[in-house]
């Protein structure tokens, strides 16, 4: 049988075989975390290679996903459908083992990670999703959802602020079932961190309630084994602080940067070889080495057992285990599309005249009884985000069976923690903050989107309207950066009628992440005929209109609708033909056919684009000949009114804007 020592080697190996065909890669962590790997992926990782799917596997992170070629050839060893031919392809177009590992490309790849630190991040989001699943399903004789999430990770990922923000909460919420290998080996791509990172890491873990296994010999199975066991029986988030070698038996490069992000080349290669003991031309592995890493027939067991135990839980607990099949699934209930249109209904019946965020909240009191799967939240700005409705229920370290989290001043790890738990899977997130904090979070929702995760982002406070908290508070070019990401379908509705429509097209979606843009001051209900919501749904529609072919389109989102409905109005009783169109998703209206997109906004028809955002966003649908009414500057600190007035966002500035447009 072969030794510990040769499993390992055999990822050794192939990594730096793939970074040197590849001409391309990162080597050097590969090597130094094989020790390491090799005991959780041959000793203790609880997965089927032949379903990468299944629900109650145990959950593999690689934050630091420059050592991509480390989880390649795990699953390639494993028993995973990636070939060697697939690892020959590393970091070429269109292969199954892209430089990163993404979401989609790789079977057994559970999220996209390379952005350091946010791995990590999805790795508390997925061991949120298993306790809260676990609190909600579990019952007494029956353990449905129980697995780990393990999560390796570097001095680059501790480095990242956001390591600080999830580590935090997770220790809050005794997340139990996550256990963290940072990967100590001192080395950065500038050289020895010693210069710049000398913090005590594992003291700052165990302030924040983490268990903490200090000083483990990242190349001894017996030491690392030891850690295990003690990992596995903690009640809190455990760090197990592995020191290692990068570059692990290269005998020039080992423990240098050199070996971080370049290829060892050739001769190095046959030097370490020779050291390692492995003598084997590249990509080869010997058969028995295959044969004691191949996992499909444990995987195959354990998944089996699994089955039986769920089908006594069906017996015992049909409604439940029903409810769990539908959420893994990612579909909302039978029944959801029919009382959905109903409460939509009613709005119309109702024309309230609120803010949009407080819409929101009505929309979340009207679905939330209706999704178990909603798991909500806000950056500390509940009250103001108005994300709390009438059945939430607090997630605890105690109990962990409700609904809602409080995230804490945490923007970026809150979206992060939220991509965790959609990839996790049985769970719908919901995470709210001001729109202009965006900003903090921005690369979480890029991450959203990149990986097609159903997250919902709630910001509220969306313009100028914010008044007097100032320019530091009120957001101007946000809009523009939401609408740009691509994949990401960001709504601004302009009244409760168009909020539905957006949560209904948010919880729907299941091929990607939406954004709902909410004011905090009220706006006024938009008369509509019947049957309105499927035209909003389309993403822009025709709001108010004139007869005949309009000479001027006005365009607006959000609070600017009912500016352009007040304009429209004015320019109509002096005899102007003039359409009012309502946009509230830019993306949604793209995505639809020609003939809408023109039937909406004629070709030939001047048009004026009124938002109180950044400006330029809109000359991509007024043109060279039309004219936008938006902000070309940060705000500054007064009451609403009297900004919309400093701004131009007036009826009279927008009438007269008008008039100037078609005299032309």
């Amino acid at each position: 049988m072969p030794s510990r020592r040769e499993r390992a080697n055999a990822i050794r190996a192939l990594s730096m075989d793939a970074v040197q065909k590849a001409n391309s890669g990162h080597p050097g962590a590969p090597m130094g975390m094989a020790d390491i790997a090799e005991v959780l992926w041959h000793d203790y990782l609880k997965h089927n290679p032949a379903n990468p799917a299944w629900i109650d596997r145990d959950r593999f992170v690689l934050s630091n996903g420059h050592s991509s070629m480390l989880l390649y050839s795990l699953l390639h060893l494993t028993g995973y459908a990636l070939s060697v031919d697939d690892l020959k392809n590393f970091r070429q177009l269109h292969s199954k083992t892209p430089g990163h590992p993404e979401l989609g490309y790789t079977p057994g790849v559970e999220t996209t990670t390379g952005p350091l630190g946010q791995g990590l991040a999805n790795a508390v989001g997925m061991a949120l999703a298993e306790k809260v699943l676990a609190s909600q399903f579990n019952r007494e004789g029956h353990e449905i959802i129980n697995h780990h999430t393990y999560v390796f990770l570097g001095d680059g990922c501790l480095m990242e602020g956001i390591s600080h923000e999830v580590c935090s909460l997770a220790g809050t919420l005794k997340l139990g079932k996550l256990i963290a290998f940072y990967d100590d080996n001192g080395i950065s791509i500038d050289g020895e961190v010693q210069g710049w990172f000398t913090d005590d890491t594992p003291a700052r873990f165990e302030a924040y309630g983490w268990q903490v296994i200090r000083q483990v010999d990242g190349h001894d199975a017996q030491s690392i084994i030891a850690a295990m066991e003690v990992a596995r029986k903690s009640p809190q988030p455990t760090l197990i602080c592995c020191k290692t070698v990068i570059g692990f038996g290269s005998p020039n490069k080992e423990g240098k940067e050199d070996c971080h992000g370049a290829p060892l080349g050739a001769g190095e290669i046959a030097l370490t070889r020779a050291r390692l003991g492995w003598n084997h031309p590249p990509f080869e592995v010997p058969a028995e080495i295959y044969a004691d890493w191949d996992a499909c027939e444990a995987g195959r067991q354990v998944e089996a057992a699994w089955n039986e135990r769920l089908a006594a839980y069906a017996r015992d607990w049909p409604e439940l285990a029903a409810g769990l099949e539908r959420r893994m699934s990612g579909a909302l209930p039978d029944d959801f599309a029919a009382r959905s249109q109903a409460f939509m209904q009613a709005l119309t019946e109702k024309a309230e005249n609120i803010a949009s965020r407080k819409a929101s909240q009505n929309c979340l009191n009207a679905f939330g009884p209706l999704l178990p799967e909603l798991l909500g939240g806000s950056a500390d700005l509940a009250g103001s985000n108005l994300t709390l409705w009438n059945g939430c229920k607090a997630v605890t370290g105690d109990d962990a069976s409700g609904n809602y989290v409080h995230y804490g001043v945490r923007e970026f790890g809150m979206s992060a923690i939220m991509n965790g738990v959609a990839l996790h899977g049985g769970l719908v997130p919901y995470g709210a903050t001001f729109l202009v904090f965006m900003e903090y979070a921005r690369n979480a929702i890029r991450m959203s989107a990149l990986m097609k995760q159903r997250v919902i982002y709630v910001f509220t406070h969306d313009s100028i309207g914010l008044g007097e908290d100032g320019p530091t508070h009120q957001p101007v070019e946000q809009l523009a950066n939401l609408r740009m990401t691509p994949g990401l379908d960001t709504w601004r509705p302009a009244d409760t009628l168009e909020t539905a429509v957006a949560w209904c097209a948010a919880l729907d979606r299941q091929d990607g992440p939406s954004a709902l843009i909410l004011s905090r001051q009220n706006l006024p209900f938009q008369p509509r005929p019947a049957g309105a919501e499927r035209d909003i749904a389309r993403g822009g529609y025709i709001l108010r209109d004139c007869e005949g072919l309009p000479e001027l389109v006005l365009l607006a989102t959000g609070s600017e609708v009912e500016l352009a409905m007040q304009a429209c109005i004015r320019l109509q009783g002096v005899g102007y033909r003039v359409r009012v169109v309502s946009m509230p998703c830019t993306s949604v209206f793209e995505a639809q056919d020609s003939a809408w997109r023109h039937h909406v906004l004629p070709p030939s028809v001047r048009r004026l684009a009124i938002e109180a955002a950044h400006a330029d966003y809109w000359y991509k649908y007024v043109g060279f000949e039309g004219r936008v009414i938006g902000m070309h500057s940060f705000g500054e600190s007064a009451p609403a009114g009297q900004l919309f007035e400093q701004f131009g966002f007036t009826v009279d500035h927008v009438v007269a804007t008008a008039e100037a447009l078609l005299a032309r």
